[in-house]
């Protein structure tokens, strides 16, 4: 499902424009951005939590010239934590293998 994907159902089911929907999904996420780039935790209840994790420095190995090492200085990651109720959800809907 694309942002665009997102816009157009909400809009379908809610009765907005499109322009609307699409301007506060926009909106939210420029927020949800801007939290994370201060380095908040963003949480959803039941559906997860977004935090800024900062990754340490280490020793890493070019394939190309893998005697010599190199050095990956640390750096900070969005992390995605899957609420309780998105990863029942998620569970329920597996199929079991053939």
């Amino acid at each position: 499902m694309t942002k665009r994907d997102l816009v157009m159902r909400i809009a379908d089911e809610t009765g907005f424009t499109q322009q609307d929907v699409f301007g506060i999904l926009q909106k939210t996420l420029d927020y949800i951005i801007e939290c994370l780039v201060k380095g908040e935790t963003v949480e959803f209840r039941d559906f997860g939590v977004f935090e800024v994790k900062t990754r340490k420095a280490r020793i890493g190995r070019n394939p190309r010239r893998p005697k010599v090492p190199m050095n990956i200085p640390p750096r900070r990651i969005v992390r995605f934590k899957a609420g309780k109720k998105m990863k029942l959800d998620v569970m329920k809907s597996q199929t079991p293998p053939a």
